[in-house]
């Protein structure tokens, strides 16, 4: 099994361990060196460009940022489609707007190659695992021809139709109700900081009771430790709701809760933790308060 990764970002690097670890041969590309080598030092190859790993691999995961980047590495110079031969997949995994992965399987069709729309869900210990979930929208002879890499990298796949797009529209209505969630998780903990409750007891109370939820549980333990290491940034969530809010305006769907749950993004990225781990909506909620989130953990 031939596979190639671009971008190898905190999730594009664990699929490519990923696939190293169940014995395939990985090809990878990013535009900074020290991703590149901690990919080199794993046992992947290294390409110049785009087009090197798709000349390389049959089938070539993108995970980059956004829309733009996926533009530049797949259709831009020495890209993608410069490199892939006829019959190639490309697996495009980022969370981008409808109306650009909609087209996709058209555009990458007049050059033989098949697409599939696959943004991915789970973060990067899971993508590490293997156990990350995939909400694949293509052609059926797309999804078979890349059936073995799909399966080495994902717990959980999720066919949610034929035409590009969909799985896009899929992650987004995920996303949209991830932020809303997550926004809630760490209004509510503040909250009840405010009103003089234990952290710890406002979560063990919380993951036992009516007001739990896959965010609380997975991000309040962070915040909890003082960790805000990067695994999905705040920038990166606000971005998703705001592709939500554009596609929910287009569709006439109401979202008045998601464009609340943006603002408290946008708000705590212009606090400068832009660049942290989402989890740090909590630091926004806090200084409003004005009271103080738990320290760091001392390692």
């Amino acid at each position: 099994m031939r596979a190639g990764v671009i971008g190898i970002g905190a999730m594009g690097m664990g699929v490519a361990k990923r696939l190293l670890a169940r014995g395939c041969a990985v090809s990878v590309r990013d535009v900074r060196r020290e991703a590149e080598e901690e990919a080199r030092a794993a046992g992947a190859a290294v390409c110049a460009a785009p087009a090197e790993v798709a000349a390389a691999c049959p089938v070539v995961v993108t995970l980059v940022v956004d829309a733009r980047q996926t533009e530049e590495v797949v259709f831009g110079p020495r890209g993608v489609v410069e490199g892939m031969a006829p019959g190639g997949v490309l697996v495009m995994c980022s969370t981008v707007s409808p109306e650009f992965s909609g087209p996709l399987a058209a555009r990458l069709g007049r050059h033989g190659i098949l697409a599939l729309d696959a943004p991915v869900s789970g973060g990067p210990a899971r993508a590490l695992d293997g156990t990350m979930s995939m909400m694949i929208a293509g052609a059926p002879a797309a999804y078979d021809a890349a059936r073995a890499v799909l399966e080495a990298i994902s717990g959980r796949r999720f066919h949610v139709g034929t035409r590009t797009g969909d799985g896009s529209r899929m992650k987004l209505v995920n996303n949209l109700m991830a932020g809303i969630n997550l926004a809630a998780a760490c209004e509510g903990l503040v909250f009840g900081l405010k009103l003089g409750l234990d952290p710890r007891t406002i979560l063990e109370v919380v993951s036992a009771s009516s007001g739990a939820s896959w965010a609380a549980g997975d991000r309040l333990p962070r915040v909890l430790a003082g960790d805000y290491s990067p695994r999905a940034a705040v920038d990166i969530l606000a971005k998703d709701l705001g592709l939500a809010l554009e596609t929910g305006a287009a569709a006439r769907a109401a979202l008045p809760i998601g464009a609340a749950a943006r603002q408290s993004f946008i708000a705590t990225a212009a606090l400068g933790h832009g660049q942290e781990d989402d989890a740090a909506v909590a630091k926004y909620y806090a200084r409003v308060a004005g009271v103080a989130l738990p320290a760091p953990e001392r390692r």
